[in-house]
């Protein structure tokens, strides 16, 4: 019995050992949000004051010590965030994940994004206040990483942590540069259909066509390259452990429309969710200096920002800024291609790649006067017949560091614009109003002309010389508008009017956003932050029931069974809102992708069908195609015996709708409504670990909104009947001039990276219900509902 007592007794006592042991180990890894540290090179005290939400508001004498401070409290939250942000453009996820990550960075390496970092550090003036700032923020971020809590990631990885510099902050620029474009994913695409089926195709789907664009000849072969290329690129941008940016709203309306007669700001990008999302809130607050902005990790100035004065904000402008070219080889010297003024040696780069658990990978990258050489890095395409890729990012002189200096250390209005000058690539859209009453937007990126002939959409001619760059067009000649004389400026993403006597050339999403966004602006006068945060959540589409009309005007003379009849009575019904509650969501998006499978797959092929259905390209053709009668894609090229018509294709898709919703969801409609089979989860690159899921993943809710409505949903069609939420609102932010200490604004997770802090996912529910919460700029309001994390300079 004593035996037996004693082993309890230790038993017990081992349990307590390992309770306080776990216990000691989940506070050590919390971030320190009060009590006392010191830093190096910090020149007076400074306050950090985390809010009820775990936002840093940060108070120093100058703007260097305010800046050392967020790189500190910005690298507790979001360290690893950092780590995966700076690997991706140099090359280096196989280093820690290993050979599944070895063709996302071949890829990487091959664009030379690590070159042209290097050449923009080269070039920055040591002695600039972005320069200082950005050494500053390097600097606090490399405090934490010497002397605060490993994060959890990279001791179940197994990774060490390593000193932060400002080329990481270039590299993070340039992949977010590239996440932008969207040429890469669709000129292969176009090329390949062009190819497969003949310009008739595209003219159809409102493609502008020029045969003399493309030297490719007709070839299986070649077709079946240009999809491989397109997969591959989609399969790297899809793998990536950092999420893409996909689109955004923003609308800014004057004095002259608002209750107050002040200025209202809205702005709210979309990019794929991911945990923890991709912005950092940071109110910065020094010596003639004060910021409330949105950091990505890894860079210390804000991308989305305000103050008492002014406020700005991003979406995607969406231009054509990449090219494909083909180039061709010398005929025995395969060191040498040819050019219009002859043949030229290829210029190459040895780069090696560490891959985790396996050798080291030797990638040496051949580069023409277009770009790299992109066929080494897929094995399907033809070696002898090289591809280039021109991107502008590649071609200038990076100056992101100190444009977003300008924009968000502005003073006037100039400064803002002068910002947005700065920036050749990505395409950005700089949106702005201030307490002045300014409205404005910009359209930031080197725009560029080519010949008359020349389609960027496809794979273009590097050998004449006739399909180059012949102009760079001006700052001034980007579209933009400044205190417009209809009193507000807009974006969502859609196709800009010109300024330089040119269409932009670009992958601009379809009218939908657009379109309902002036809808709601024209109607009123009287604007009000309630109004705004009503509007920032609204899930109606103003194009998709016009697209109703045309399935009941196809199902007019019909017969239909009861079920039938009852399921086109809620099409009928159905205004355009996509709520969870709602029904009509589930049976359009079916409809939709069964529309879309019986036009274009028996033309397509299953895997172009499939690569191709879900870019901004077809997002477009859908309400376009649906009005034309007499389409070539109509017919269905497999039933030989029979020509179906427009009316057989929107009858027949109706119906296997009807069938495959009963097959998935059941017969009771109850069963269908949108929240069942629209969902989202919020993954943390460690959550495809079954195991690990649970405490890193965020999720999943049932969630309103959709494809293409102010409250955008990205989600890929496909033959499930499931409608997973890949990306949206990244955050929502109203800006009130009229009241700017009660601005709001919301994250989609959290606002810590960390999961042992309780800032982790405390949005999480408030933001799926189109809720929000301030953005806090008064002090006394703020110590009111804060910790206090006090650092003091130390001694070298």
């Amino acid at each position: 019995m004593r035996v037996l007592k004693k082993i309890i007794l230790a038993f017990l006592a081992i349990v307590v050992i390992m309770l306080i042991g776990g216990w000691i180990y989940y506070t050590s890894m919390q971030p320190n949000y009060s009590g006392n540290i010191k830093l190096h090179k910090l020149q007076k005290e400074t306050t950090t004051y985390f809010d009820d939400y775990g936002i840093p508001h940060i108070y120093a004498e100058n703007k260097l010590d305010a800046y050392t401070m967020l790189g500190y409290v910005h690298a507790q939250d979001r360290l690893w965030q950092m780590e995966l942000m700076r690997r991706i453009a140099p090359g280096k996820l196989s280093e820690i994940f290993g050979k599944d990550m070895l063709e996302n960075d071949k890829f990487f390496t091959t664009l030379g994004i690590d070159e042209v970092s290097e050449k923009a550090i080269n070039n920055l003036d040591k002695n600039s206040e972005t320069y200082k700032i950005a050494e500053a923020y390097a600097n606090g971020v490399n405090q934490f990483i010497d002397n605060g809590a490993t994060p959890i990631e990279f001791t179940l990885i197994g990774i060490e942590k390593q000193a932060y510099t400002i080329k990481d902050m270039y590299n993070i620029l340039g992949y977010m540069s590239f996440s932008f474009a969207m040429a890469q994913k669709t000129d292969p695409l176009l090329s390949s259909i062009k190819e497969k089926l003949g310009n008739a195709y595209l003219k159809d789907l409102n493609i502008d066509v020029n045969p003399n664009t493309l030297l490719i000849k007709n070839s299986k072969q070649q077709v079946e390259e240009f999809e491989q290329l397109s997969a591959q690129v989609t399969r790297i941008i899809n793998k990536s452990p950092i999420p893409a940016f996909i689109g955004s709203n923003s609308w800014v309306v004057s004095a002259n429309k608002t209750s107050t007669g002040n200025v209202l700001f809205a702005n709210d990008p979309h990019i794929g969710f991911s945990q923890p999302g991709v912005w950092y809130e940071a109110h910065l607050s020094a010596t003639n200096y004060e910021m409330y902005g949105y950091h990505i990790a890894g860079v210390p100035f804000p991308l989305l920002g305000h103050n008492r004065e002014y406020a700005y904000g991003l979406t995607m402008f969406e231009n054509d800024d990449l090219d494909f070219y083909k180039e061709e080889n010398h005929p025995t010297d395969s060191t040498k291609y040819k050019t219009a003024n002859g043949y030229k040696k290829y210029s190459t780069i040895t780069k090696t790649i560490k891959v985790k658990d396996a050798n080291a990978v030797t990638l040496t990258v051949k580069n023409t006067s277009h770009g790299p050489i992109i066929n080494n890095l897929i094995e399907t395409v033809n070696q002898q017949e090289p591809i280039s890729m021109f991107w502008v990012y590649t071609h200038f002189n990076s100056k992101l560091l100190t444009a977003l200096n300008y924009i968000s250390g502005a003073k006037k209005m100039a400064d803002v614009k002068k910002g947005a000058s700065l920036i050749h690539a990505p395409g950005l859209n700089i949106m702005y109003g201030d307490a002045k009453g300014n409205v404005a937007w910009w359209a930031a990126g080197k725009l560029y002309k080519q010949k008359p002939h020349v389609n960027r959409k496809f794979i273009l001619n590097g050998v004449s010389g006739e399909d180059d760059v012949v102009k760079y067009l001006n700052f001034s000649e980007n579209p933009m508008a400044e205190n417009p004389t209809w009193n507000y400026v807009y974006s969502a993403n859609n196709q800009p009017d010109s300024i330089a006597n040119m269409l932009y050339p670009g992958y601009y999403l379809p009218e939908d956003r657009a379109k309902r966004i002036v809808e709601l602006i024209e109607q009123k006068n009287n604007w009000s932050r309630k109004d705004f945060s009503t509007m920032i959540n609204d899930v109606t589409s103003s194009v998709s029931p016009s697209i109703v009309k045309k399935i009941v005007l196809a199902l007019k003379n019909e017969q239909l069974n009861n079920t039938e009849k009852e399921v086109l009575e809620i099409l009928k019904k159905w205004d355009g809102s996509n709520t969870t509650e709602q029904i009509a969501p589930t049976i359009y998006h079916k409809w939709v992708y069964l529309y879309l499978k019986n036009t274009f797959e028996d033309e397509l092929g299953e895997q172009l069908f499939t690569q191709i259905v879900n870019t901004h390209l077809f997002k477009r053709v859908i309400a376009d195609h649906i009005n034309k009668e007499n389409s070539i894609w109509w017919d269905n090229v497999k039933t030989f015996d029979k020509k179906e018509t427009k009316n057989n294709i929107l009858v027949k898709s109706f119906k296997e709708s009807v069938v495959a919703l009963q097959n998935q969801l059941g017969k009771t409609f109850e069963n269908w409504k949108w929240g069942n089979v629209h969902t989202v989860e919020h993954s943390h690159p460690l959550g495809t670990v079954e195991s690990l899921k649970p405490y890193f993943n965020v999720g999943p809710f049932a969630s309103k909104g959709t494809r293409e409505v102010i409250n955008n949903r990205g989600f890929e069609y496909n033959n499930s009947g499931l409608y997973t939420i890949k990306s949206g609102p990244s955050t929502r932010r109203i800006v009130d001039f009229s009241d700017i200490e009660n601005s709001i604004s919301i994250l989609p997770t959290g606002q810590s990276g960390n999961p042992f802090s309780k800032h982790y996912k405390d949005q999480a529910e408030m933001f799926n219900k189109g809720e929000f919460r301030k953005m806090r700029l008064n002090k006394n309001e703020i110590i009111k509902v804060s910790t206090k994390l006090t650092a003091l300079p130390k001694n070298e």
